[in-house]
């Protein structure tokens, strides 16, 4: 029984780990156009620790949602990068789900008092 609460804590932690990236990512795009490491390297630094091959399908996600377009840019270190941007729906999208974290962050720490 033990064992299978631990295994629902962790499911549990991922689906809220997976939606807190998803507005980290546009907030990290919404202050300048990034390439997929300088945005891992920005959840690194805020403790959100992120593999590549968890970021990637999130990227494409929030890009075939319209919130997110890219540009291949020529790179002196090597193949042209992609740098992510966000769009306009993706700044609407980003104002709506930061009003809706702050109202979750509150509603949870009422509760958590």
């Amino acid at each position: 029984m033990y064992y299978i609460c631990i295994m629902e804590i962790e499911r549990s932690n991922s689906q809220m780990r997976k939606g807190v990236l998803e507005l980290c990512i546009l907030s990290i795009v919404s202050r300048q156009d990034a390439y997929a490491s300088d945005i891992i390297e920005k959840l690194k630094e805020a403790k959100l620790i992120v593999v590549e091959g968890t970021l990637y399908p999130l990227l494409t996600r929030l890009k075939n949602e319209g919130l997110l377009s890219y540009r291949w840019e020529e790179s002196t270190q090597g193949p042209p990068r992609k740098y992510y941007k966000i769009t306009e729906t993706g700044q609407t999208a980003l104002g709506e789900m930061t009003d809706d974290w702050k109202g979750l962050v509150e509603a949870v720490e009422r509760l958590l008092e």
